[in-house]
């Protein structure tokens, strides 16, 4: 099937993750990755973890608006301030954390922070209980709700069961939302980390669209989207033509581009590509292929061929 990628889809909210350019924000390569990432049709860029005190956080805004280009902020945890503990004062400081991170993103001029906000990220010792679920819930629903009042929208990440024993399927997300109590919180679904663990990923998207925030596209092996075993093109029809509207972003990670510390924590040992910016370009027509494909993206064409008879 003949499917037209140049289809008008000026409707697509897409991200790109930095690391897929450049090691961190703090390179003075960085203007020029901007610019590259408007040019291919992105509107938004995913920043990697940020320490406050050791960036110039009001020239970073200033970078972003010149281009006409939106950050997103990751937040996690860390030992001693774990929103999942069963110590008080540790949950305190995990949540204190994370309401730091919203007020970074509100600094950086950002509407919305990605992240791992229910616990450590780490290949996990045990299963998660049942207490220590709720009880982060419960902080994150809190820690969403002051996003929200701040204009941000804060979404958690699905990974896989390398990475945490708490969440791994979109049915998981959905208990934790429910567990949270908070009508803001929404969740953030990869691809990457969906093919290790759910069975059907459409029927997943489908699952979790009720609170889906962010659709993360990442292919099987860390590196381009156009082959690998996820058919990225087809889950985005898909999470289209089942109502989703949010937006939609692309994450790489080689070696051969990340910090070494980066690569060794996301266990990122070879380097599937190292031209970021073509990874990227390739990355948006696949986007815009699965839009085409689209019953929106098929009505679009039509409506396009109409305007130019």
């Amino acid at each position: 099937m003949s499917v037209d990628t140049e289809t008008p889809s000026a409707g697509l909210d897409v991200a790109c993750h930095l690391n897929i350019l450049l090691a961190d924000a703090s390179s003075d390569l960085l203007p020029a990755a901007l610019d590259a990432l408007v040019e291919a049709g992105y509107r938004r860029v995913v920043l990697p973890p940020l320490e406050p005190g050791a960036i110039d956080v009001a020239g970073l805004r200033r970078t972003f608006a010149a281009r006409g280009i939106s950050p997103i902020t990751i937040a996690g945890q860390a030992p001693g301030a774990d929103v999942s503990a069963e110590d008080a004062d540790e949950r305190a400081a995990g949540a204190a954390a994370l309401r730091a991170a919203v007020d970074l993103t509100v600094s950086l001029g950002g509407d919305q922070m990605n992240g791992v906000p229910y616990g450590l990220f780490g290949h996990p010792s045990g299963p998660t209980s049942t207490a220590a679920f709720e009880r982060s819930a419960a902080e994150v629903g809190r820690v969403a709700d002051y996003a929200h009042e701040r204009g941000v929208a804060m979404t958690f990440e699905v990974l896989n069961r390398y990475e945490t024993s708490a969440i791994n399927t979109a049915a998981q997300a959905m208990r934790y939302v429910e567990a949270s109590g908070s009508e803001h919180l929404r969740i953030h679904l990869d691809t990457f980390h969906m093919a290790v663990e759910e069975g059907d990923l459409a029927a997943a998207i489908t699952h979790a669209l009720p609170r889906l925030g962010y659709l993360e596209l990442g292919q099987s092996g860390r590196g381009g989207l156009g082959s690998g075993a996820v058919d990225v093109a087809d889950l985005v029809r898909h999470a289209i033509d089942s109502g989703y509207t949010g937006r939609v972003g692309v994450e790489a990670f080689s070696r051969g581009v990340l910090s070494p510390e980066a690569g060794d924590m996301l266990a990122i040992w070879r380097s599937p590509y190292l031209d970021g910016v073509g990874l990227a370009q390739e990355a948006m027509r696949v986007i815009r292929r699965g839009f085409a494909l689209s019953t929106e993206g098929r009505r679009a064409a039509r409506l396009a061929r109409l305007a130019q008879d």
